[in-house]
């Protein structure tokens, strides 16, 4: 166990409560009480809200608690002072004039803060000078487009704050601030008188944006881009930390990156005495997966997807270290002697006479990793995954078998139907006269591609059947994911983790028509509700191309279209240690 693993797990663990603490800011400074965050993005209600400017995107790897606190003071003033209607309004198209209205909007409301409240005031400053060091010290600004846009952020946010510009570039930015501020003229004079009028302040705004635009323009004329100098596309690298996320989604009103998912109430559901009904169980199957592919189609897909793993450059060796570090916890294994500071070993007293120079009379404990936990993965087998599925695969086989290097037991499960629209259970359902609002009406189908107890290497060729085109119909997700944390419930006695992998909500044709458009997912959400306040088992989505917020509180939505990257592993692992019954290393 190396010393950095306790020191990682304990700051990603932490993550949890500083963002509880952060949205409580929040809303004591809004007065809104549906604000709260999930993931790293701020929430009102089940609605995300955009990321207002790129210095409020702390990250828990390299900054402090007042960073965190910093950047909620900024969201809430900005959600305070800013009328989100107006700035849609005026707010440019083109994406470079548009990073820099956001930005100087932002710096409008910084700008309001209250006087009477200094921590405040202190926490917005601490948050922008560290994103600043970040920036420079980053070697974004060694090039001329990279100094242009870091010129101007420190520039424009000390005339309208009246505070200085960062002591540190105070130096480096001289040059290219000697060239811009006149060349912005009026416009950068008129932000401070103007910060109070909302409308008034935008239009020097503008101004300045689209002076800043063609400048940039003209820059990227005369400069050819070095690898690693210019943020907007660097950021496409997956695997580089985004330090400066300068491509964001910034419109209050629009849809996040990835949809959310397309949930709802059901009013049958909510009115039934009875609750969720199923019409009939008696074709519901629950199967080894392998048992469904010819030997010949396993080696197929096995080969196949061990040649993708090849092809991703997967770091398999930190997955498991970080994996261990969210997933193990210390225990104590005996004692290691030799040291030169620790408790005395009595064994090795006599050697202070027969070698009184001799320092290593001391022995530390030893302590070993130990699993404390159990994880479950839950496939979506239904048919909008299957264009998805080898990335999925991929995503979890690299997973399981970084979990039994480190020996955390791991199951992979997956849910389907046996058939379109009903099957059997709708022909059932119809020959009793069908009878209004009979439930579920389908014939569930849950897949085992890997046992519990079974090791990833006997699993290997039995993780392939997921790649089975013909598995893939339609999706009672509810009932899925209660079959599956009652699996982990009977299995482990300590913490118990399932990660639900889908693209969408649940659907069967079938249950909707005789019931409502909203009944599969309104169980969804009552049976991951359920189990979050049973507490048994921590359920954790991972949206493929959507948000499933809707459904889940722990998530995380990525594009697995071109390839499973080491940076969607790791955020992956990051949900998992912030996740709301973790220990402490101690």
């Amino acid at each position: 166990m190396s010393p950095a693993q306790p020191a990682a797990a304990s700051i990603t663990r932490q993550q949890q409560p500083i963002d509880d603490l952060c949205a409580a800011a929040i809303r004591a400074i809004t007065g809104e009480a549906a604000l709260h965050f999930r993931g790293r993005s701020l929430y009102r209600g089940d609605r995300a809200l955009p990321p207002f400017a790129p210095h409020l995107s702390p990250t828990p790897q390299s900054d402090d608690f007042s960073s965190f606190r910093g950047a909620a003071d900024a969201m809430a003033l900005r959600l305070r002072f800013s009328d989100a209607a107006v700035h849609k309004q005026l707010c440019p198209p083109a994406a470079l004039p548009r990073l820099l209205f956001e930005m100087l909007e932002q710096f409008r409301v910084e700008a309001l803060a209250p006087a009477d409240m200094p921590g405040l005031v202190h926490n917005l400053r601490h948050r922008f000078e560290a994103w600043s060091l970040e920036f420079f010290y980053s070697g974004l600004t060694e090039s001329a487009r990279g100094i242009l846009l870091y010129t101007v952020a420190q520039v424009c946010r000390a005339k309208v704050t009246a505070q200085p510009v960062l002591h540190a570039s105070e130096d480096a930015i001289e040059a290219t601030r000697m060239a811009v501020v006149p060349s912005l003229g009026g416009a950068l004079a008129g932000l401070r008188r103007s910060r109070h009028k909302q409308s008034l302040y935008a239009e020097h705004a503008l101004q300045i944006a689209e002076k800043v635009n063609a400048m940039f323009i003209a820059g990227e004329a005369d400069e050819t881009r070095p690898r690693g100098t210019d943020a907007a596309h660097d950021a496409q690298d997956a695997d580089k930390p985004a330090l400066f996320n300068l491509r964001m989604d910034f419109e209050a009103d629009s849809d996040p990156v990835f949809s959310a998912a397309n949930s709802g109430q059901s009013r049958l559901l909510g009115e039934s005495a009875l609750g969720y009904r199923i019409f009939t169980q008696e074709f519901d199957t629950e199967i080894d997966a392998d048992s469904l592919v010819r030997a010949a189609e396993l080696i197929e897909y096995r080969e196949r997807l061990d040649k993708r793993i090849e092809q991703q450059a997967i770091q398999q060796a930190r997955l498991a270290r970080d994996l261990q570090a969210v997933l193990c916890a210390p225990q104590r294994d005996g004692w290691l002697g030799g040291q030169e500071e620790g408790y005395i070993d009595g064994r090795q007293l006599s050697r202070l006479i027969t070698s009184p120079e001799e320092r290593r009379l001391f022995q530390v404990e030893r302590q070993t990793p130990q699993p404390e936990a159990a994880l479950s993965f839950l496939v979506d087998c239904s048919g909008s995954m299957r264009e998805h599925i080898e990335a999925v695969a991929t995503l979890i086989d690299v997973m399981v078998r970084a979990l039994d290097q480190i020996g955390v037991a791991s199951e992979v499960l997956g849910f389907t139907t046996r058939a379109w629209q009903g099957g059997r259970a709708q022909r059932a359902w119809q020959r009793a006269g069908r009878p209004p609002h009979p439930g579920r009406l389908n014939e569930t189908c849950h897949l085992v591609f890997k046992a519990y107890d079974t090791p990833w290497r006997r699993a290997r060729r039995s993780i392939g059947a997921m790649l089975k085109a013909d598995l893939f119909r339609e999706g009672v997700d509810g009932e899925a994911v209660r079959w599956a944390a009652q699996r982990l419930v009977q299995k482990h006695d300590g913490r118990r983790l399932l990660l639900v992998v889908s693209d969408g909500s649940p659907t069967d044709g079938a249950t909707a028509l005789a019931n409502d458009v909203h009944y599969l997912d309104h169980h969804l959400s009552q049976v991951v509700s359920q189990l979050a306040a049973q507490g048994e088992v921590e359920v954790y989505g991972v949206g493929v191309g959507l948000d499933l917020s809707p459904y889940y509180r722990h998530n995380r939505a990525f594009d697995l279209a071109h390839s499973v990257s080491n940076t969607v592993l790791r955020e992956i692992v990051s949900m998992l240690a912030a996740g709301p019954r973790h220990r402490s290393w101690q």
